[in-house]
């Protein structure tokens, strides 16, 4: 685990040598807001709620769940429900919205009553993605990233090795 506040990430330089896989101590801000307390709400006001978090809520969060699954394990329980049903889903809110937009034959809300959107996700918009390829056919490049020489043969391998994992 490498926590970037600690030098050598927490880790001796043995245990990075002898690594094979390194984590990042992150988080993401809009899981972890999801607790258990919202999951009993949830099925106190709704008996017979289907909750689905994302994997990446607290694991007691997790453990509560019905099911936890990445965004089209959620999409696929959802499409999956032959009669109507209420869905509690514990991740971003711009999500659940969609699906429930897309479901309107069931009841779908978000576990967190405070509603505290995702800025980094809300990003990746299809508004955006027109913006920057328009930007690019106007030979403008926006949102250039840029790696310092001192990390990019290392970023390099990293990512391509990311890119060829295959699952198990």
């Amino acid at each position: 685990m490498w926590n970037p506040r600690k030098e050598l990430g927490g880790n001796d330089e043995q245990t990075l040598l002898d690594s094979r896989v390194i984590l990042w101590h992150g988080f993401c801000s809009v899981h972890k807001r999801f607790n258990v307390g919202q999951i009993e709400k949830a099925r106190a006001e709704f008996p017979g709620v289907n909750v689905i978090v994302h994997p990446e809520c607290p694991m007691e969060v997790v453990d509560a769940a019905d099911g936890a699954g990445s965004t089209d394990f959620i999409k696929k329980a959802i499409a999956a429900a032959t009669e109507p049903t209420t869905f509690a889903i514990g991740t971003e809110i711009n999500m659940v919205n969609r699906l429930a937009a897309e479901n309107p034959q069931h009841t779908i809300f978000c576990l967190d009553p405070v509603i505290c959107p995702c800025s980094t996700m809300y990003r990746i918009h299809p508004g955006y993605l027109a913006w920057v390829l328009e930007e690019l056919v106007e030979g403008r490049v926006v949102n250039r990233i840029t790696v310092d020489d001192s990390v990019k043969d290392n970023a390099k391998i990293a990512l391509e090795r990311m890119l060829a994992a295959r699952p198990l």
